[in-house]
Parts: structure tokens; sequence; C-alpha cells
């Protein structure tokens, strides 16, 4: 399990003042109101960063962190991930969990039988999908739904599943 959870992309800058344009890879951009400071991944090392200021602009955030003030201080950071704490993550309901907790988990048949692991998880506008690499190398979509997906345990590392009829023609 990842102690660091990604909240956002960098994806370009936005003005000439350091601010910068987040794609956020959370269900919820408005939780970066409340953030008081990320952890940028620049790839060689790991940067705590101070959040300055947060607005909003179609589907992106717009950020300014203190100390960088002006596009030559933040603009090397493109494509860079934006990480937060588990204690600072959002708290999940019940039958919630991360994605990044999900890939990789033993994907099994209800009656026990491996079937074969998680890989990704595809978020719709319904409900989520779960992509399967079968046992045999195939992959298959699953809906995240009660009917198919049956129990998720982290701890166990295991999703039970029930294939629907006509699901794997």
């Amino acid at each position: 399990m990842d102690d660091l959870l990604r909240v956002g992309v960098i994806s370009s800058t936005h003005g000439v003042k350091g601010e910068v344009k987040v794609y956020p890879t959370t269900d919820d951009a408005s939780r970066f109101k409340s953030l008081k400071k990320v952890i940028l991944d620049t790839g060689r090392e790991q940067m705590d960063l101070e959040i300055q200021g947060v607005k909003f602009f179609k589907n992106m955030v717009i950020l300014k962190f203190k100390g960088y003030d002006s596009i030559d201080d933040i603009e090397k950071y493109k494509g860079k991930d934006l990480l937060v704490t588990r204690d600072q993550a959002v708290k999940l309901g019940p039958d919630e969990n991360f994605i990044v907790d999900l890939i990789g988990l033993k994907v099994l048949l209800e009656d026990g039988t491996e079937f074969g692991t998680l890989t990704d998880v595809i978020i719709t506008g319904a409900n989520d999908v779960y992509e399967v690499k079968t046992s045999e190398g195939r992959e298959v979509l699953l809906p995240a739904i009660r009917e198919c997906v049956r129990m998720v345990d982290i701890e166990k590392g295991t999703v039970i599943v029930h294939i629907m009829e006509g699901l794997l023609d």
C-alpha cells in the first residue's frame, strides 16, 4: 500500500507569476481549497510545496505555490505529479477504496478459483470498470457493481467476483 496518493498532475503554467494549471486526479477537485501543502514528485526527488492560492478554471485547478513567483521558477515541473500523504487523503465511505490500493489485487471467482489480476480501474459516468488480466493473459472488463464485484479485501489482497451471463462473450 502506497503512503502517497496522487491528487493531480501539473499540465502547464498559467500566466507569468508562477501559477500552474493542474489536472486533478481526485474525485473532488474542491479538496484543493483545504490543502495547505502538496508533495511534488520531480522524478528524482520529492519536494514539499506550500499552497498559497487556489482557483478553478473549467476542469482544471490553478495553484500558486509559496516561493515560486515567476514562470521560470515553475515551468520545469510541467507533467509532474502532485501527491498527498494518506492522512491528508479524503475520507472514504463504506465500500470505497483508493484506486492505487486496488491495482494488483488477485481476482477470484466466487468458488475461490483464481481468475486473474486487477490491472486498472476505468472511471465512467455510471460506474467504475475493473480491467482484469486473466490467468490466460486475456483482458476482461468487469463492471464494479454489486452483482459482479462481490467483495474487495485489501488486507487479503483479493477481489471476489461473479461473472454475469454474457460478460465474457
